[in-house]
């Protein structure tokens, strides 16, 4: 697949850019270049983004974690393997469909809390630092260093295409190596795959198709503040740009959950979790990017519900199989014992959920309601 890729970039190289022999002229021609040097920077971030030969051992990519046919999450895991099937990490892995809008992280001086950030503790500040983390993760693709993983990007077919694109000189560096290998998948995260915005509920906001009766006694139950009020942190109106909405509104909140007995990183040995079996997970309070670390334990960032429905589990920790578990958590966390005793009690959202009084047929209105966020709802003709 990667070699057949390859064939058709160099195709649409050679005859949109010419190769770089010809310096285009006029901006019209100037245009072309431009557009064919972005689809070129896409299509070679896509062949990074499923090159399994980037781990160490081989045989993880990108889209092992944040599969592409599954709306860029992986679905089934409560928290994904690593290169070395035996290692785990500490948190579910999020869907990152839509992942380019998120914004740097930043104090809302009005609202007194943290926005933006990528990671779900928001300690990577642009899309670009985000990228480099897992190359280099023990416990996910785990090469060495990055020297390492610069030479077996040397050793694959797209390699001419990064030449092409940011320079021979990339390779006397392995940082800038690094920076254009990181630099072309940001492009592919920010190109039409992971942002089709093609959901039932987005056609409805188009006027294109309704919702059920069920799905809008859910929409109403999702916006009541006096019931689920679900869009308090996720928006679904229309942005004030007439931009179709996201669903966060990139905050951070301490739920209140459980320790998920179960999490395999309790059992990763010393050297990647010294804690054992203590562990626990502080979330944006450990993020270095902040000045206020105490305050913000148990926060996490929240997470996009655009194609909620088929990325289970959910929560950072991945701690529910269903979206009807999360509804009911976050209707009953304070009056059912089965949720157990929240990690960190430390600034527990009280104010959001917790006792929302809703009945079993309003949850379920909440949850057909999700149903109609996941993207490739086909219209009728």
């Amino acid at each position: 697949m990667v070699s057949r890729n390859i064939v058709v970039i160099f195709t649409v190289l050679a005859l949109l850019m010419g190769c770089g022999a010809v310096e285009p002229q006029g901006t019209s021609s100037q245009a072309e270049a431009s557009e064919a040097k972005q689809s070129l920077k896409i299509a070679t971030g896509k062949l990074i983004f499923n090159d399994s030969n980037l781990s160490e051992p081989a045989g993880q990519s990108c889209n092992s974690c944040h599969q592409a046919d599954n709306f860029y999450a992986d679905p089934g895991k409560m928290v994904s393997p690593g290169a070395n099937p035996e290692l785990f990490g500490n948190r579910n892995a999020p869907s990152i469909s839509y992942v380019s809008f998120t914004p740097s992280i930043y104090w809302d001086q009005d609202e007194q809390h943290w926005v933006g950030g990528f990671f779900l503790d928001g300690r990577a500040n642009t899309l670009q630092d985000q990228a480099q983390g897992p190359f280099i993760n023990p416990l996910e693709m785990a090469n060495p260093d990055v020297a390492s993983l610069i030479a077996k990007v040397k050793q694959a077919a797209y390699a001419p295409a990064l030449e092409q694109l940011y320079g021979q000189a990339i390779w006397s560096d392995n940082n800038k190596a690094l920076k254009a290998v990181t630099d072309a998948l940001v492009a592919y995260e920010n190109g039409p795959e992971f942002a089709t915005f093609s959901s039932k509920y987005d056609y409805y906001l188009q006027g294109k198709v309704d919702l059920t009766a069920l799905e809008k006694k859910g929409l109403q139950l999702f916006e009541a503040e006096d019931k689920g009020n679900c869009a308090a942190c996720h928006p679904n109106s229309l942005q004030d740009n007439g931009a179709l909405p996201l669903f966060t509104d990139y905050t951070y909140d301490n739920l209140g959950l459980a320790r998920p007995d179960q999490l395999p990183f309790y059992t990763m040995g010393a050297e990647h979790n010294p804690q054992g079996a203590d562990y626990i997970d502080y979330g944006l309070a450990e993020n270095p990017l902040i000045n206020n670390g105490p305050d913000e334990k148990g926060k996490f960032k929240v997470s996009t519900l655009r194609n909620i429905a088929n990325t289970a589990p959910y929560m950072h920790n991945g701690i529910f199989n269903t979206l009807e578990e999360v509804v009911d958590f976050y209707n009953s966390r304070d009056i059912k014992e089965k949720w157990g005793k929240p990690e960190l009690q430390d600034n527990l959202n009280t104010e959001e959920l917790g006792d929302l009084n809703m009945t079993d047929a309003e949850m379920q209105a909440i949850v057909a309601f999700m149903q109609t966020l996941s993207d490739g709802y086909q219209l009728a003709e």
